[in-house]
């Protein structure tokens, strides 16, 4: 639900109060906690050195015993009543996927829409995807800019937790879509260790790593970690060239035998030549379709989209003897993005190449700039009430977002284009007009949440809690202030040791800056998530699996008022109105199904329409199944070998064709296949080669007046060293 508050003089605000509720239930807690035998508070077989739990020997696991994603307690995947995905590192290994573009493109549930050669968006349940989080901090991104956030390297990351649905309990705003969190490596070894890593692939692709650990004094109590790498490719496009470099760095130091302090530095630069923005044009003048080589590049010569990221991070633990910990997680980011791109608007004749007269080619130069900074801080523990032990959270954060956004945009005539049929990109680049400031904008959020974990019987618990959010934003965009009450409740029943069944009601929030005709602002559009399911796992959680079922409504979208303005004014009126229905069921299975082998399945499928039972998004597929698996073969132990494939449904896109009236562009089923092995050369040193798009399945990536293809057939072969 909703709730608009109002603060005046010197009255406390909502957030405030709620912060004194947070204290006290927190200070309740603890002494609960004192009161609790000490032999009851330890979690057996966790090594507490590391961020959540997980120990040396679960390095090469596709699961993790324990996380706080969705509660920020430490549960099991069993004991959180939402869905719950965990990509490792020993995955990405396996699959070599490089990136969080390749991550997600993985995961189970999610499905992306790829607009050109650097922008990819993602969507789960029929919802656009715009919550991230590092180290359990929430960020926000925006999705009409690319600061390459989905370039991000994953040789800087542990692993990559996907919490599904609704989860404003720890993100506060965004869609009912899912949370992607990224769990950074930290220095933990009190051993000198490391794996660099070499590989060489199509297109020229070569890439190095080094990933470095150790103690920083004889006592091991200052330790330090290093990961940084060098990649250069090209690519199936003709004249494409992307560099990428990136620094991270990671400090800890155990300041006393129960509190360890880490802070770090991520440094990542992107340089790309020549990409594409939009892509090729669907029809000719005549209406048939195109058949361009997948190697057409539409890019002019001039052209190039570069990013650069700093993150500054820091994170304060205490562990208590009585089982209750302390965090506090800073971090502060800057990310720059600078693009000068070309886009042909319109279609060419099939015969020579001239782009109808209705057509143009536009140039825009974009720069901008996003600086963030976040701190959170909570408490966790157990406490006792009614003779039985149960867990608790509760803290606050903050956030701030600075966006400002330029551009300088220029056209070009069908004949400065010439003929579009024998396209090479060589077209002067334009005189570019002076800057012009496209919008800057402040958000900031302020927050307080809590939650708990309550054992009502042996076999039965409930999870509880809320979040307040103060949300304002100012500047060109929109000057406005909204409050917000998240609740979020699951039952979770354990039928055997192994199996359990869970039900849950989640929400989220996310503000929209219409206005109706007297001059305010709607309400947020709100998304309730209701699921139920069922959960298992098996050798403490090396193997797990999910089945859910779902429903989204969602609330207070926005719609257009026909010939009604904001208070006579040129602004459109909107008013709020009941928004999409998602309805759906997910599975997944994911572990070790044997001490050979590890394996990945998932299926998906969900309907998603709007008021008027329209479907939405129509151009992402409604089913997926995504299967990968890795075999170290008994009979040759030093050979590990596997592969796996996707699969989605046909979709469809209406776009407006050559005459200006609708088209239907349909895209058929298709799957893609992988291939993996790996060969361990000595202790020491490993070979292994992937092949993806194994039969070069010709697809496209993107739905509209002009296509995307997706990569053809291409291959790595990679040389790690670890010590």
């Amino acid at each position: 639900m909703t709730s608009q508050f109002i603060t005046s003089g010197n009255r406390p605000s909502a957030l405030s109060l709620l912060s004194v509720a947070v204290g006290l239930a927190l200070t309740t807690g603890l002494a609960f906690a004192a009161e609790t035998p000490t032999q009851t508070l330890t979690v057996t077989g966790q090594d507490s050195s590391t961020s959540d739990g997980a120990s040396d020997q679960d390095a090469h696991r596709y699961t993790v015993p324990i996380t706080r994603s969705g509660t920020k307690m430490n549960l099991t995947n069993r004991d959180i009543p939402q869905s719950v995905s965990v990509i490792t590192e020993q995955r990405m290994k396996d699959q070599d996927l490089r990136t969080l573009n390749d991550v997600l493109k993985q995961s189970p549930g999610i499905s992306s829409n790829q607009s050109d050669s650097e922008r990819y968006s993602y969507f789960a349940r029929g919802f656009y995807i715009n919550n991230y989080s590092y180290d359990d901090i929430p960020v926000t991104q925006t999705a009409p800019w690319n600061f390459g956030e989905t370039d991000d390297d994953m040789a800087k990351y542990q692993r990559v937790d996907i919490v599904r649905g609704a989860s404003g309990l720890m993100s506060g705003t965004g869609n009912p879509s899912a949370t992607i969190n990224l769990i950074r490596k930290k220095a933990e070894s009190k051993t000198f260790t490391g794996d660099l890593c070499a590989s060489y692939g199509s297109w020229n692709n070569q890439r190095y790593v080094a990933d470095l650990q150790g103690p920083l004094n004889e006592s091991g109590t200052l330790r330090g970690r290093l990961v940084s790498g060098y990649q250069d490719q090209d690519s199936n496009l003709d004249r494409y060239h992307k560099s990428s470099k990136f620094f991270y760095a990671d400090i800890a130091a155990d300041l006393t035998d129960n509190t360890t302090l880490d802070i770090g530095y991520d440094y990542q630069e992107r340089n790309t030549g020549n990409p594409t923005w939009g892509g090729l044009p669907t029809w000719y003048t005549n209406g048939d379709k195109t058949h361009y080589s997948r190697r057409t590049n539409a890019a002019a010569d001039w052209t190039h989209y570069n990013t650069l990221a700093r993150r500054q991070f820091a994170n304060l633990v205490t562990r208590f003897d009585n089982g209750w910990e302390t965090h506090i997680n800073a971090m502060h980011g800057e990310t720059q993005m600078d693009s000068r791109l070309f886009y042909l608007s319109g279609f060419p004749d099939q015969s020579t190449g001239i782009v109808q007269s209705t057509g143009y080619g536009y140039a825009g130069w974009y720069k901008g700039i996003r600086t963030q900074t976040a701190v959170d801080a909570f408490a966790t523990g157990p406490f006792k009430l009614l003779g039985r032990q149960h867990q608790l959270v509760a803290g606050v954060d903050y956030s701030r977002q600075r966006n400002r956004y330029d551009y300088s945009t220029a056209m070009y005539t069908p004949e400065q284009l010439g003929n579009y049929n024998q396209w090479q990109g060589n077209i002067p680049q334009p005189d570019w007009p002076a800057w012009a400031l496209s919008s800057n904008d402040t958000i900031r959020q302020r927050s307080g949440y809590v939650a708990a974990r309550f054992s009502l019987a042996d076999p039965l618990s409930l999870v509880t809690g809320m979040r307040y959010t103060e949300y304002t934003t100012n500047g060109t965009s929109a000057n406005m202030q909204k409050n917000n009450i998240t609740p979020y409740g699951g039952l979770v029943y354990d039928i055997t040791d192994s199996l359990s069944a869970y039900a849950s009601y989640t929400s989220i929030f996310q503000p929209q800056t219409y206005r109706d005709r007297t001059g305010h602002y709607l309400k947020p559009v709100t998304g309730k998530n209701y699921e139920t399911g069922l959960k298992a796992d098996w050798m403490d959680s090396r193997l797990t699996s999910t089945l859910s079922v779902f429903r989204i409504e969602q609330t207070n979208l926005g719609q257009e008022i026909t010939g009604q303005y904001v208070n006579n004014s040129s602004e459109t009126a909107y008013r709020a109105a009941s928004g999409v229905v998602s309805r759906g069921v997910e599975f997944e299975v994911n572990g070790a199904v044997t001490d050979n082998l590890n394996m990945t399945f998932s299926a998906s499928r969900y309907v998603a329409q709007d008021s008027s039972k329209d479907r939405i998004n129509p151009q992402l597929p409604q089913t997926q199944f995504k299967l990968f698996s890795s075999y170290l073969v008994p009979a040759l132990p030093d050979l590990t070998i596997g592969g796996g494939i996707t699969w989605q449904n046909a979709t469809y896109q209406d776009a407006t064709g050559p005459n200006g009236n609708t088209v239907r562009v349909v895209r058929g089923s298709y799957p893609l296949a992988d291939l993996f092995a790996r060969y361990q050369l000595t202790r020491q040193l490993s070979v292994q080669a992937n092949v993806k798009n194994l039969f070069n399945r010709d697809y496209d990536s993107n739905l509209s007046d002009y296509v995307v293809y997706g990569e053809s057939r291409n291959y790595s072969v990679n040389l790690n060293y670890h010590f």
